[in-house]
């Protein structure tokens, strides 16, 4: 299967997603560096954030693994004011690491991310054809689990892994493409 070489605007009921680009630097680095959003992120993120990483980790590592096909990233944006960047969605094809994200904590709490990782999950399962999508997560990261539960997800396994919060317990999610693909088909009943 040959993989897609240009990421293409998703679009949900109240979001965009569209592919990350060097312009987003000042945008995320105006909005990430806030410990609510990188607590639980791994810490290899330097901390605290330093002035013009944004610009160096999307021009030396992002964008460059987005070339050679091994990562898929968006900007996440309001429809109501697309032009404002509020989080970013992360595909990656790693082994028991393929999703990752972030949103600004004045937009948590809405289910945007759960409509983000929705349609992310659709490109990963239904253009790039892969066959499962596994999630790691901090144990006390309570809306990320909730995101992987509400999602159909089942947990793979708990482990040790460090944060920029600390060494943590995490657990891996996972989802086949099958069961996406089931879940997908079930409709709620009125």
């Amino acid at each position: 299967m040959e993989i897609p070489n240009k990421t293409p605007i998703l679009e949900t009921k109240r979001l965009y997603l569209k592919p990350l680009e060097l312009a987003d630097a000042a945008a995320i680095q105006l909005v990430f560096p806030q410990w609510e959003i990188v607590k639980y992120l791994t810490s290899k993120i330097p901390w605290p954030y330093p002035d013009g990483e944004a610009k160096r980790f999307l021009s030396e590592i992002a964008l460059p693994a987005i070339e050679r096909g091994e990562e898929w990233q968006w900007s996440i944006r309001p429809k109501t004011n697309p032009a404002q960047l509020i989080g970013v969605m992360h595909l990656m094809n790693n082994p028991d690491e393929n999703r990752g994200f972030w949103l600004a904590p004045d937009w948590q709490g809405q289910g945007l991310m759960t409509e983000a990782c929705e349609a992310a999950t659709d490109y990963w399962f239904d253009v790039l054809q892969m066959p499962v999508l596994r999630a790691p997560k901090a144990i006390v990261n309570t809306p990320s689990r909730r995101i992987s539960e509400r999602s159909g997800m089942r947990l793979l396994r708990s482990e040790d892994r460090e944060y920029l919060a600390g060494r943590l317990k995490a657990e891996v999610w996972e989802i086949t493409a099958d069961e996406w693909r089931a879940r997908q088909r079930i409709v709620p009943a009125p």
